[in-house]
């Protein structure tokens, strides 16, 4: 295993100093995967079971090769930024494959493509729920001439939903797994944990899915993964915003099953009076909702999985 320094010299301003590990494994030959966390600078549970997964990863029982960032966006880990860069404001998770005369997050996203996602045959890309956002555990893959490979390592990452999202309907555009797609490359983003909360059940988790993954690809021994029960399939999100500023309240849990409308919360104004009231477009299940009441004009309260 070597432990390497990816220095981005053409951001403006300072350099940026990304640390990953490669991995070739002794086994025989294999494919190339990268796994990244830490897309989000407040989701820590992937970037944990990264951690973990560096110190544990016997070379001799792996084929292929393995690339491992276990925070990719580091200008947003260390300024506890949720979502954001601080630099310019931009979601690097919506700014991919990136654009290099652009802003501060395009460059930064397309310097972090180049050098680790259009080189893999698969990339794996873990996320949790962020400071302000409960989460039920799932995987997200993407419509594409790839998606088959994908599903499958979404199915065995051992989440209790899977999510697909299509080209038409893209609500997460500028990911790193909707770009990897738009290349070729099976891609699949895994969700576990929430709230900025690094819990020994969520780094596990995390951890057990990329062994899933290895071995749904051949690229350790399959005593490495655990049996998983089928996820509950999905086909689609409807995202949900408000249109004004206020105070929000849910009144549902991520993970519960819910009706077309059925009302899933309400934005009140100072006083406690209704502003607007929540309700669910579609039959579905809650995967992530916004836990904080301060809640902006187009803010987003919950993302809902179509049943």
């Amino acid at each position: 295993m070597e432990h390497r320094t990816l220095t981005l010299e053409t951001l403006p301003g300072a350099p940026v100093e990304v640390p990953y590990a490669t991995v070739t494994g002794r086994a025989g030959a294999g494919p190339r995967l990268t796994a990244i966390a830490g897309v989000h600078g407040g989701e820590y549970t992937g970037m944990a079971a990264l951690l973990r997964l560096v110190q544990q990863l016997d070379a001799d029982r792996l084929r292929g090769s393995l690339t491992v960032v276990p925070v990719l966006n580091q200008p947003a880990f260390w300024s506890r930024s949720a979502f954001v860069v601080p630099a310019d404001g931009k979601n690097l998770n919506r700014c991919f494959p990136g654009d290099p005369a652009g802003s501060y997050t395009d460059v930064l996203a397309h310097e972090l493509f180049e050098a680790f996602i259009r080189p893999a045959d698969v990339l794996l890309d873990l996320h949790a729920g962020d400071l302000p956002e409960a989460l039920e555990p799932f995987c997200l893959y993407e419509e594409s001439p790839v998606e088959d490979r994908a599903r499958e390592l979404a199915l065995a990452y051992g989440t209790g939903h899977v999510v697909r999202q299509s080209r038409a309907a893209r609500t997460v555009g500028g990911s790193t797994s909707a770009a990897a797609a738009d290349i070729g490359v099976p891609a699949i983003t895994a969700e576990i944990g929430a709230n900025g909360i690094c819990d020994e059940a969520s780094v596990a988790g995390h951890l057990q899915g990329v062994h899933n993954v290895l071995a749904t690809l051949g690229m350790l021994p399959a005593d490495v993964a655990v049996p998983v029960a089928p996820p509950v399939e999905h086909d689609g999100w409807a995202w949900l915003r408000t249109p004004v500023r206020g105070f929000w309240q849910a009144s549902v849990a991520v993970g519960a099953a819910v009706r077309t409308g059925d009302v899933l919360g309400v934005v009140l104004d100072p006083w406690g009076a209704e502003l607007h009231r929540v309700e669910a477009p579609t039959d579905g299940c809650p995967l992530f909702l916004t836990t904080s009441p301060a809640v902006v004009e187009d803010g987003l309260l919950l993302g809902l999985a179509r049943s």
